[in-house]
């Protein structure tokens, strides 16, 4: 009879392990004001606060990667812009944005990661302190080890700077996996395509989520019908994003199931 092997836990970083906010905020309104600087588009001034618009807490559960916060703080700090037209139609507001400023997705998240890099080389702990992680995230990862099971990191933030945020707080995930390493679904079947041989128990692999519509595209896709998917309700969510989880085989994993055995996961 073949032995179960407790599964990899595979994690999203930002919205499920650390709430990062205010980093967020912070770096994609310096990259705003950097398109300004170099006369991306004749216009008044942007005015952006160095407060975090309400506005903007309620797009990033929209928002997939990094270069989309850039143009979504720009977009803010338009004195014409509609807080409403952005959360009604995210993918043409997007579309819109992007034309209007004249830059890549590449050229856009290349310009949010020079804003990090400069930040960590010159002031590496405000850097940090811009995040912070869930309550009782760190503690609940060391257990995990103790419990024989093992994690990784998957997240479309680059690598070098979630590997900063992970070492800073202790953390030694068996392999971590940025943007530069391809979709999410692609790192999925990946990890998928590492089981061991006919002869040994498969290792289940569960992925924990806070972006809906990613663990949607996860369940969609043939390939990875095996994959565990949960959704962490603590992370950034669209409203009605619980409804309807368990019909297209998503489950709901809250702090407290969360801080309990796997089993009860």
């Amino acid at each position: 009879m073949r032995v179960q092997r407790l599964p990899l836990l595979v994690f999203d970083f930002d919205g499920v392990l650390v709430d990062g906010m205010e980093e967020y905020w912070w770096s994609a309104r310096r990259a705003a004001l950097e398109l300004e600087r170099q006369g991306r588009r004749n216009a008044p001034p942007l005015c952006l606060p160095h407060d975090i618009p309400h506005a903007f807490r309620q797009l990033r559960p929209l928002i997939h990667k990094g270069w989309e916060m850039v143009l979504m703080a720009a977009e803010l700090g338009r004195p014409d812009e509609s807080t409403e037209k952005l959360l009604e139609a995210y993918p043409e507001a997007l579309a819109n944005a992007q034309a209007r400023w004249g830059l890549s997705s590449e050229a856009l998240q290349a310009l949010l990661e020079a804003v990090r890099r400069e930040a960590l080389s010159t002031d590496q702990q405000g850097w940090l302190a811009r995040h912070h992680f869930y309550p009782g995230v760190r503690e609940r990862l060391h257990r995990l080890e103790e419990e024989g099971a093992t994690w990784a990191v998957l997240t479309t933030k680059g690598e070098a700077f979630t590997a900063e945020l992970l070492t800073a707080a202790g953390l030694r995930p068996v392999a971590l996996y940025g943007h530069e390493a391809g979709s999410k679904t692609e790192v999925l079947h990946s990890l998928l395509q590492q089981q061991p041989g006919s002869d040994e128990p498969l290792r289940p692999l569960w992925f924990v989520e806070d972006r809906r519509p990613t663990l949607e595209l996860v369940r969609q896709n043939p390939g990875l019908d095996t994959v565990r998917c949960l959704l962490a309700s603590w992370g950034y969510l669209a409203p009605g994003d619980r409804k309807g989880l368990e019909e297209i085989g998503i489950h709901w994993l809250t702090p407290e199931r969360f801080q309990a055995p796997l089993a009860e996961w």
